[in-house]
């Protein structure tokens, strides 16, 4: 587990997958859903629940992007 800080200054735990993840958007900024797999698809929309990333439509294609303090 793993502790965040998102933009309002709120703390949220985070599991070690989700960590993981986010530790992609240290490499890019914002991730397009076709290049994750399934599973990394299914721990990224539960990151947009908990508000750590942002999911926009951008014509027609759905990118995310991160919404925590660095």
């Amino acid at each position: 587990m793993k502790i965040i800080e998102l933009l309002n200054s709120i703390q949220l735990p985070i599991n070690n997958e989700e960590a993981d993840l986010l530790a992609k958007f240290n490499v890019e900024s914002m991730i397009k859903k076709s290049q994750l797999d399934l599973h990394e698809q299914h721990i990224a929309n539960q990151l947009v629940v908990k508000g750590v990333l942002i999911r926009k439509n951008n014509n027609g294609h759905h990118e995310y992007r991160k919404h925590i303090k660095d």
